[in-house]
């Protein structure tokens, strides 16, 4: 473990050297960005440092509606209600639905923001498949992540697409997916409503695409309202007013950092010579290895990645690499350079 003591750039000084950093999830480099830095601090400077009162309070500050409603246009969603945090938005709807009207069901590598520990999550589809359509009476809701790091679902859905939708309420964790793939960033939300579900809701964080501490949940105008209504919703502190309007106010910011992070995906496809290497996703920056002595040749020829076991030490490494728009075009094509040296044969 490496502990450092400020935000993790494109490089990372480690034993007085400087190492090009391809981790995390700061997909737009947003965090270290001066420019969203200055619309940051315009609205702390109007709205506070935080706002700790219920959104049931009798005094409301008009932006949150504001935002929900830019969110909902951009997703393509009835509607949205933000939260302080995308583990927060999950666990709303998980303790929303969690009453003996419904049958819950969690797909591979679920994220642990929409389950309680006693939740099973089935290790693989086809078990999963099987446990769907042996249900009865209750209404199935299945829980699952857009991008899995696995390559089963964003883009395509092909095991989502074998599953009776029509009589299933969808739930996906669209956290390291909204504000970076989809039309104008606007995540998974329009594509898997094409699925035709009986009911979908997205939950998110808005910190890896939009880089503020927040998250966010779309869905039907009715289940919004319900779970609004929840003491759950209520008895919580909302997110920041200032780093949610700061998501409309870099809006211009937030897009050509897109088309920048982009170019570098399209880069790095295109310069490396064994993407066999990987598990990706096409249009999402993170290529995935269980590969410990490539983490090893990268961290020896000054590259550091994602690389440890997660959300416990009892799972498995999760390895990584990560580009991200704040990368120059010479980051991507040294990295390359060094994957292309890689002797697979090990």
């Amino acid at each position: 473990m490496l502990t450092i003591n400020e935000f993790p750039g494109r490089t990372i000084t480690k034993d007085g050297k400087e190492h090009l950093y391809f981790g995390g999830t700061s997909y737009l480099g947003l965090q270290t960005n001066e420019e969203f830095h200055s619309l940051f601090i315009d609205n702390i400077k109007k709205y506070g440092t935080s706002y700790s009162a219920s959104r049931k309070s009798n005094i409301k500050i008009s932006i949150f509606d504001e935002i929900e409603s830019y969110l909902r246009e951009l997703t393509g969603s009835e509607a949205c209600v933000t939260m302080s945090s995308g583990y927060l938005a999950g666990q709303l709807v998980c303790d929303f639905f969690s009453n003996i009207n419904y049958s819950l069901y969690y797909a591979p590598n679920t994220h642990s923001a929409l389950f309680r520990n006693q939740q099973k999550v089935f290790k693989n589809w086809q078990e999963l498949e099987g446990a769907i359509h042996k249900n009865t009476g209750k209404t199935p809701v299945l829980f699952l992540d857009s991008i899995d790091f696995h390559g089963d679902n964003f883009p395509d859905y092909n095991f989502l697409k074998k599953l009776p939708l029509k009589d299933i309420i969808l739930v996906v964790d669209d956290s390291h997916g909204i504000g970076i793939t989809g039309e104008q960033g606007g995540g998974s939300y329009r594509y898997l409503q094409t699925l035709q579900p009986k009911e979908l809701l997205v939950s998110c964080s808005l910190g890896k695409g939009f880089g503020i501490q927040a998250g966010a949940i779309f869905g039907s105008n009715k289940t919004i309202e319900n779970l609004k209504n929840t003491s759950f919703y209520g008895g919580a502190s909302p997110a920041t007013p200032a780093s949610l309007a700061t998501i409309k106010d870099a809006n211009i910011l937030i897009s050509n950092k897109r088309k920048q992070l982009d170019q570098h995906i399209h880069l790095f496809l295109k310069t490396i010579v064994d993407p066999s290497l990987f598990v990706y996703a096409k249009g999402h920056p993170t290529f995935n290895f269980q590969n410990e002595l490539l983490a090893q040749y990268l961290q020896e020829n000054n590259i550091i990645v994602t690389n440890f076991r997660y959300p416990t030490e009892n799972d498995s490494l999760m390895s990584r690499i990560v580009l991200s728009a704040s990368h120059t075009q010479k980051d991507i094509i040294s990295l390359c350079n060094i994957l292309n040296t890689f002797p697979t044969q090990s």
